[in-house]
């Protein structure tokens, strides 16, 4: 029964299907030369005019004005859950971007904006639901039945996975309107519950978007390559910080065509579409997490 219970805990943490948030804290060094603004610099003005879309559900992003911070003050600190949340200046004054984890309780729930001289100040908000459809899936049973060998890689992995999505660097990204990594017909709603071969599995935490193999993947806004690998859930991976807590994921790549410390421009080639890991079919998986927390990435997308 116990080994029955740890297979089931460590296929909810296959990429394709994470909702909850991690700890921790790695960086990758950036190349020579590579600018690095500090963290009292002020927002560039591109990323002023282009905020997330709000949402407060589990998954989405709360937008939310910091009281009593002038728009000279230093870059504020903020914090939820535990993990520090992205300021930026917006409309005269300051904002912080929390991701909401899609394992979040409806209610009020809050961050907190740290300070020197006094107590933390409370940030409250309020979650509300919202309704994802069910997804029932097909897959090959060795990625549903792990045997004890791929339980041994899937831990491994996971260390690798949950440090590159606690990334927290010191550079502001460029912008928060994305553009979409690759083309073609969106197949799968971020949030979607899914059974693999009618097992349960955690809500699918990212945006799948099909194309036929070897479609070019490109990178939707600036960011670092801080991780790749090929990954049993994932398959061949790329991780690119966008900088202070903003993190894409590109899942089931044919090639990847980066290498960990590239910088990545908007549109730069980052790999080609693929079906490693667990797929039923050929398609790019596109997380975005903040804070830790994967969100909904069509909250990014130029379009509405």
């Amino acid at each position: 029964m116990h080994r029955v219970r740890q297979r089931r805990d460590f296929l909810a943490l296959g990429l394709c299907s994470i909702g909850g948030v991690y700890a921790g804290a790695w960086l990758m060094p950036r190349k020579a030369g590579a600018s690095a603004p500090t963290p009292n610099a002020p927002a560039m003005s591109a990323v002023e005019r282009s905020l997330p879309r709000a949402a407060l559900v589990p998954g989405g992003v709360a937008v939310l004005p910091l009281p009593m911070v002038g728009p000279q003050a230093p870059m504020p600190e903020v914090r939820f859950q535990g993990n520090p949340v992205l300021t930026v200046q917006h409309a005269g004054g300051w904002v912080a971007l929390v991701g909401i984890p899609l394992s979040q309780p409806l209610g009020q729930t809050q961050a907190e904006l740290r300070s020197t001289t006094g107590a933390p100040l409370a940030l409250p908000f309020q979650v509300t639901g919202k309704d994802y459809v069910t997804q029932y899936l097909t897959v090959a049973p060795k990625h549903v039945d792990l045997s004890e060998r791929d339980l041994s890689r899937v831990r491994a992995e996971q260390v690798r996975i949950r440090e590159a999505f606690s990334v927290f660097s010191p550079e502001l990204p460029n912008t928060f309107l994305f553009v979409s990594p690759v083309p073609g017909v969106r197949t799968s709603s971020f949030g979607s519950r899914r059974f693999f071969n009618n097992q349960p599995r955690n809500p699918h935490s990212g945006m799948d978007i099909a194309a036929p193999v070897g479609t070019p993947v490109r990178a939707p806004a600036p960011g670092l390559v801080v991780n790749t690998g090929d990954y049993f859930f994932n398959g061949k991976s790329v991780f690119l910080d966008h900088g202070r807590g903003l993190i894409s994921m590109f899942c089931h790549l044919d090639t990847i065509d980066v290498a960990e410390g590239d910088q990545l421009q908007t549109g730069q080639l980052l790999g080609r579409v693929g079906a490693t890991g667990r797929v039923t079919g050929p398609h790019l998986h596109w997380s975005v997490a903040l804070n830790t927390a994967l969100v909904d990435p069509a909250l990014f997308l130029q379009e509405p």
